[in-house]
C-alpha cells in the first residue's frame, strides 16, 4: 500500500470517525435489518398463499446461505432422508456463504470447487480441522461444461450422493446438462429471475466466459425446468428471493412434495433487497 496509501487510510478512518459516520451506517443496517424481517413476515412468513403444501418456502431460515436456502434444504432432506449425506457445491469463494456450509456443522461431508486459488487457500485455512478429518476437501478449478466431471472424479466424488449445488454466475445450465455419470439426489441450482415462466432463456455457451455484471447470464427458470425433466428432476422450489431452485430426483418425490412441479407455480421474482445477514458476523473456524 506504501507510506502515502496508509497516510490515506487513516485520514479516511478518523474523518468517518469525526462526523459519525460509523455510527450512521450501524443505524441504518438496523434499520435495514428490521425491515427486510417485517417483510418477510408479512409477505412470506404471514403469507397463505405460502403455507400451501407445495411451498416449502415457509421453512426459509439463513445460516450460512445467501438468503432462505439453509432452511429449503433441510427441509427437503426431513422428507426424502439423507443416505451418505454427501454434497458438491462449487463457486463457494471462501466458503462463508454458501448452500453447505450449515451442514458441514450437521455432520456432511463433501466437495468444494472454485476458479480462485486464492479462495481455495482461505477454505483449507479456516476450515482445516473439517478437512483434516477428511469432513471437506477443495479443488482449485475453473469449471466448464467440458471438465466437470474430470473434476469430480479429482475430488473421488460418488456417483450417487445427497446433494448438488451449482452457482458459477454463467454457465450452470451447461455445466448441470454435462453432468450425466453422476446423480445427486437434489439439485440446486442459480437461476435468471428476470425471465419469467414461459420465456426459455440460456446465455450463449462461452466456456472461457464469467459473467459481466448484467443480464446476459445464467437461465430462466422456465429453460432449468425442462432440463431437470430430461435429467429426470422435478422442480420443487425457489428461493423467495427469486435466486435459486431447488429439484429433487424424480423417483424420490412420491407423495412427499404436491405438484404442479412447474416453473409457473414456482417462479419468484427478484428480490435481492432481502440480502442481508442477521445476527453476528459470520467467521468460520472448522
Amino acid at each position: 500500500m506504501g507510506i502515502f496509501g496508509r497516510f490515506k487510510e487513516r485520514l479516511y478512518i478518523k474523518l468517518r470517525r469525526t462526523l459519525f459516520l460509523e455510527n450512521i451506517d450501524l443505524k441504518l443496517a438496523k434499520s435495514n435489518n428490521l425491515q427486510v424481517d417485517d417483510y418477510l413476515q408479512r409477505n412470506l412468513f404471514n403469507n397463505p398463499r405460502y403455507q400451501a403444501p407445495d411451498k416449502l418456502n415457509r421453512f426459509e431460515f439463513q445460516a450460512f446461505s445467501q438468503f432462505g436456502e439453509d432452511g429449503i434444504i433441510q427441509e427437503i432432506f426431513k422428507r426424502i432422508g439423507t443416505t451418505n449425506r454427501y454434497f458438491v457445491e462449487f463457486g463457494v469463494e471462501t466458503g462463508v456463504e454458501t448452500n453447505t456450509t450449515y451442514l458441514l456443522y450437521n455432520d456432511w461431508k463433501g466437495l468444494w470447487i472454485d476458479g480462485s486459488e486464492e479462495n481455495i487457500q482461505n477454505i483449507r485455512q479456516h476450515f482445516s480441522k473439517t478437512m483434516a478429518k477428511g469432513n471437506l476437501s477443495a479443488i482449485q478449478g475453473f469449471i466448464t461444461a467440458e471438465n466437470i466431471e474430470q473434476l469430480f472424479r479429482q475430488g473421488n466424488v460418488p456417483v450417487e450422493f445427497d446433494l448438488l449445488s451449482v452457482d458459477i454466475d454463467r454457465n450452470d445450465y451447461y455445466v448441470w446438462e454435462a453432468i450425466t455419470s453422476y446423480k445427486p439426489r437434489v439439485v440446486i441450482i442459480e437461476y435468471n429471475s428476470i425471465f419469467r415462466p414461459g420465456c426459455h432463456f440460456v446465455v450463449d455457451y462461452d466456456a472461457n466466459a464469467m459473467w459481466d455484471g448484467t443480464s446476459n447470464t445464467s437461465a430462466s427458470l422456465e429453460a432449468l425446468y425442462q432440463l431437470g425433466l430430461k435429467k429426470g428432476y422435478k422442480l420443487v422450489a425457489s428461493s423467495f428471493s427469486g435466486v435459486n431452485a431447488f429439484f429433487v430426483r424424480e423417483d424420490l418425490v412420491a407423495d412427499k412434495f404436491t405438484g404442479p412441479f412447474t416453473a409457473e407455480n414456482h417462479f419468484e421474482s427478484p428480490k435481492y433487497f432481502l440480502y442481508s445477514t442477521p445476527g453476528h458476523p459470520r467467521k468460520v473456524q472448522l
